[in-house]
């Protein structure tokens, strides 16, 4: 008899039939080959939770977190001497930051195609080590022109950071769980680290052989370099290939994903499903979300330090001072994911509120005098917060987005987004309008409430889709067969009658 958990039936001819097509996601062909596993107890479930958590989710934040390490160090290189040693005029120090997320747009057209193809972890974790030996190879620049080609490339392999563990996650984790497992994943633990280690090269003595910002990338190249080979090695790309599950906990691991629909691997392209990823209008209105919340994003991962150094604080004080930042993002994703994650389908409202707190930050840094210390530095550290919204937009897509090549393409689509975003956010900061950079701030302030009318739009697409799918769906029609078919056949949230959008 089949094995039954929940309303999902396993082992049946129809699931073997359809397991062994290469159409079929690949769950459902080890599914369909596994020998039938007693249940698990609700405490077991729970501890299998527990053990991917424990292991899963540092590697995955290790990986995010270096990556982010290696590009904001700019930041802090700036103030230890490096726009003086390259001769850097005008807007050249802002095309350092903007030429990043343009490699990030050129690399993402190959890394889509390839992510898709390949073992997301192992091409994951080859680019990492990828953009450590580009971090590395930052100390040799004597020009603008070198510079330029190292973070063009940096960008290029770093485009896939979001779109792989997004897939990652979303082949791991239940729907309502991945909000605040985004949360740890993509924490903005960069700007701590970069603070610490600046705080710590700050104290290298003047006659050293080598600048202080040299040596700042090459320990952030280094570390980054040698955690890349260990998630090559031990990094699983999704439960069927957990190292640490054991043959039970990858069985069920599996058939409990069966309730999202979104399914967890397939490697055959499909161009249906890409088509439809680019004429859906939820891709095109998160993209845009995209662009608009990393707008700030690029202007402060690329100024934050100029900024606080502006204020009248010497380096040492200033990477100190910036630390705090990592914490503001850190605990707004927190905050909201885990609100997005007990408020059932109020994720949209809760990423509106969350767009609210860095307008407030925004108001203060542009309309308080600078010599407020301590409002400007309020604001700038609510200005962080906007990193909630982010993780929390990131989840719509992982929930209400079915079919592999349609995840790959979306998710792509979508880190584009955030790369143009990125690419724009350093020119609103005008050398001419140092130290106060007013036109950082408005745009910043304009972006947060386009953030909130996008999400609004996206709520009401999501609430229109939900009610066409309660009409369409055939109350006679076997509801466990189909949803166990419909959860690993590759199908798009388009093509499954009865899939629920998050809301």
């Amino acid at each position: 008899m089949a094995e039954q958990k929940g309303n999902v039936s396993v082992g049946t001819p129809e699931v073997e039939k359809q397991g062994v097509s290469r159409a079929m996601d690949e769950a459902a062909e080890y599914l369909a080959h596994s020998t039938g596993f007693a249940p698990l107890s609700p405490e077991e479930e729970k501890k299998m939770v527990r053990k991917m958590d424990w292991i899963l989710l540092p590697m995955l934040f290790m990986t995010a977190t270096l990556g982010a390490v290696d590009k904001v160090a700019i930041s802090t290189a700036a103030i230890y001497g490096l726009k003086n040693d390259l001769h850097l005029v005008g807007q050249q120090y802002s095309w350092a930051g903007s030429i990043l997320s343009l490699g990030a747009i050129v690399g993402m057209w190959p890394s889509t195609y390839l992510v898709h193809r390949l073992p997301s972890a192992k091409y994951l974790s080859a680019c990492s080590l990828g953009w450590s030996i580009m971090a590395l190879l930052l100390p040799v620049s004597r020009n603008w022109s070198g510079l330029m080609a190292l973070r063009f490339f940096m960008g290029c392999l770093e485009a896939i950071i979001v779109p792989s563990i997004s897939l990652i996650v979303a082949g791991f984790y239940k729907k309502p769980e991945q909000p605040p497992r985004n949360a740890l994943v993509f924490a903005a633990a960069s700007s701590i680290v970069n603070g610490f280690l600046s705080w710590a090269v700050g104290h290298i003595p003047s006659s050293a052989a080598l600048s202080i910002w040299q040596y700042l990338f090459l320990i952030t190249g280094s570390i980054s370099a040698l955690w890349s080979i260990i998630a090559l090695i031990f990094l699983p790309d999704s439960p069927m290939n957990a190292f640490f599950l054991n043959d039970r906990e990858k069985y069920h691991a599996v058939q409990r994903l069966a309730e999202n629909k979104t399914g967890i691997t397939n490697r055959q392209w499909k161009w249906d499903q890409a088509l439809e990823a680019a004429i859906d209008p939820k891709t095109w209105v998160l993209f845009f979300f995209n662009i608009a919340i990393n707008i700030p994003n690029g202007g402060l991962t690329t100024f934050s330090g100029i900024i606080i150094n502006n204020l009248g604080f010497s380096p040492v004080i200033t990477s100190l001072l910036n630390m705090p930042t990592g914490v503001m993002s850190t605990m707004s994703a927190f905050c909201f994911s885990w609100i997005a994650a007990k408020w059932t389908n109020r994720r949209c409202l809760v990423t509106m509120l969350a767009s609210c707190v860095p307008i407030i930050g925004a108001i203060l840094v542009y309309s308080l005098p600078r010599t407020n210390l301590g409002g400007q530095m309020v604001g700038i550290y609510l200005l962080y917060t906007y990193f909630g919204p982010y993780v929390v937009g990131i989840s719509m897509a992982q929930a209400n987005t079915a079919g592999n090549t349609k995840k790959t393409v979306q998710y792509s689509i979508l880190y584009i987004g955030y790369a143009v975003g990125n690419l724009i956010g350093p020119q609103t900061f005008r050398a001419n309008q140092a130290p106060a950079y007013t036109g950082g701030f408005v745009a910043m302030l304009a972006c947060y409430c386009v953030c909130v009318l996008l999400m609004a739009v996206y709520w009401a697409i999501a609430h229109k889709l939900n009610r066409r799918a309660r009409v369409e769906v055939d109350p006679g029609e076997d509801r466990a067969d189909r949803d166990l078919m419909d959860a690993f056949a590759d199908k798009t949230d388009f093509q499954q009658k009865a899939f629920k959008y998050t809301t």
